[in-house]
């Protein structure tokens, strides 16, 4: 009766439970670890501030090939820039990094950090400067052209409202909360900071997220 309980008030409340166990494990639980991106945010990335009109054009013809949240943000501000894009070939979508391909004959790479440390775009002896000042909470997707730094892409996604007094009360219950981002290290605390978390790991690829616990 508890569990037929349980179930129907969380579907009224909009939280399906997978089963009766998982109802019963829920009990023990200490840890919740969220991810960010659409949990504890929106989901609805917004381009900022880009270096330069030309590094947006160039990474938002790569980007429109992925089905990323954030590529998906690149696109729609070369869109209101009227910006024109090209075709990208030999498209390849490197998981938790970023997005490489062919634009108008220059390799173009559009992502994180250790994308383009792979590359050996940043590293001993390489421009690594950022053109756009950093932004408090805003995701850095930077731009490299033929092995060299472009420029890059600063994009935000908006906390959800609810977020904070949701964790609130999962503290209030001695809960212990830990967020994991793909994001760098100064993103992660900044939104971990706003929402109330104290523990974070930043720059997880989503391979590592099931190990981080």
């Amino acid at each position: 009766m508890a569990i037929m309980v349980g179930t129907g008030r969380g579907a009224h409340a909009g939280v399906l439970i997978k089963n009766a166990e998982a109802l019963e494990a829920l009990e023990k639980v200490d840890t919740i670890v969220f991810d960010k991106t659409g949990t504890l945010t929106e989901g609805t990335p917004q381009v900022i501030a880009f270096s330069d009109p030309e590094v947006l054009r160039l990474a938002a013809s790569v980007e429109r090939a992925s089905e990323h949240p954030l590529a998906g943000a690149i696109a729609e501000a070369a869109r209101r820039q009227n910006l024109r894009l090209s075709e990208v070939s030999g498209f390849e979508y490197v998981t938790g990094k970023g997005v490489k391909g062919l634009v108008e004959g220059k390799r173009v790479a559009a992502g994180n950090r250790a994308l383009m440390t792979d590359l050996g775009v940043f590293g001993s002896g390489r421009k690594s400067a950022v053109f756009v000042p950093a932004v408090p909470g805003a995701t850095q997707v930077y731009v490299a052209v033929d092995g060299q730094y472009a420029g890059n892409i600063a994009i935000t996604d908006p906390i959800k409202a609810n977020a904070g007094a949701a964790l609130r009360a999962l503290k209030a219950q001695r809960v212990r909360l830990v967020m994991l981002t793909g994001d760098n290290e100064t993103t992660a605390q900044e939104i971990a900071r706003s929402v109330g978390i104290e523990d974070f790991r930043a720059e997880v690829l989503p391979a590592q997220k099931i190990r981080n616990r």
